[in-house]
């Protein structure tokens, strides 16, 4: 039977308990989830921490919001991020950068492999926006980053098959591609089958009403991003369990 391992995209430490017992492998822990997921605070880190006692922590470091491209401060910061991590007992850290023309940017991946030091490194998607996957694919196995999270450079992926299938065999066994956006339970079996890909990164979060009885409506907190403040999309177990179980049960 093939051998498959599953992370979770979590939100919140609400999402990594949810996830924890719905029996994923690994989850991700993630702040600004509309803008694609920033860095979470120390709190978060710590704490999901002592709650992921079967389940392995992996810390998204991401400043911003919007592109991969990062001024000295925010490359400060994003070392002191990883470094904060990896002493609050994060098992892996996900990251990466670019430069302006869209190559992965080597001396600074390589400032943050040394700030990783012996932990776990996922290149994120910042993958499915530069200029040439299939150089970037080398590129990154010659940092020494253990994976690579990419929806095969399509906005899920599903629609990033047949890149992913390509980016797999180009791999051949040299670094980990995490298939990731838009699996669901309805479409990992297909992914798997279609790729030969075996880890699958997913948020299986559902819609919870506020508990508020008293609501002030029409007036948002964000600016840009208009959310429906009292709504929350949180991870649940039934659905990483399906998820999880619909890949499985076929393998």
């Amino acid at each position: 039977m093939k051998e498959y391992l599953f992370e979770v995209c979590a939100n919140s430490v609400e999402s990594c308990i949810a996830a924890q017992a719905g029996g994923t492998d690994r989850v991700e822990l993630c702040a600004g989830i509309p803008e694609g997921g920033t860095t979470p605070s120390y709190g978060d880190i710590v704490i999901a921490r002592e709650v992921l006692q079967k389940t392995k922590l992996h810390v998204i470091i991401r400043p911003r919001g919007g592109d991969f491209l990062y001024s000295p401060i925010e490359q400060r910061i994003m070392l002191k991020d990883i470094d904060n991590a990896r002493r609050l007992g994060a098992d892996g850290v996900v990251l990466g950068c670019l430069t302006d023309d869209g190559e992965i940017d080597i001396p600074l991946m390589k400032q943050f492999m040394e700030a990783a030091q012996d932990i776990s490194v996922t290149f994120h998607r910042a993958f499915d926006v530069c200029r040439n996957p299939q150089k970037a694919l080398e590129d990154i196995i010659s940092l020494g980053c253990n994976r690579i999270l990419t929806s095969g450079q399509q906005a899920t992926a599903e629609l990033g098959i047949p890149l992913l299938k390509e980016l797999q065999q180009q791999a051949a066994g040299r670094i980990t591609l995490l298939a990731g956006c838009g699996v669901n339970e309805t479409n990992i079996a297909c992914i798997a089958q279609e790729t030969g890909i075996n880890e699958f990164h997913f948020s299986a979060r559902e819609t919870v009403a506020s508990r508020m009885q008293y609501r002030k409506e029409r007036v948002p907190m964000g600016a840009i991003v208009q959310i429906n403040e009292f709504e929350r999309n949180v991870t649940t177990k039934e659905r990483v369990k399906k998820t999880i179980g619909k890949l499985r049960a076929g393998s």
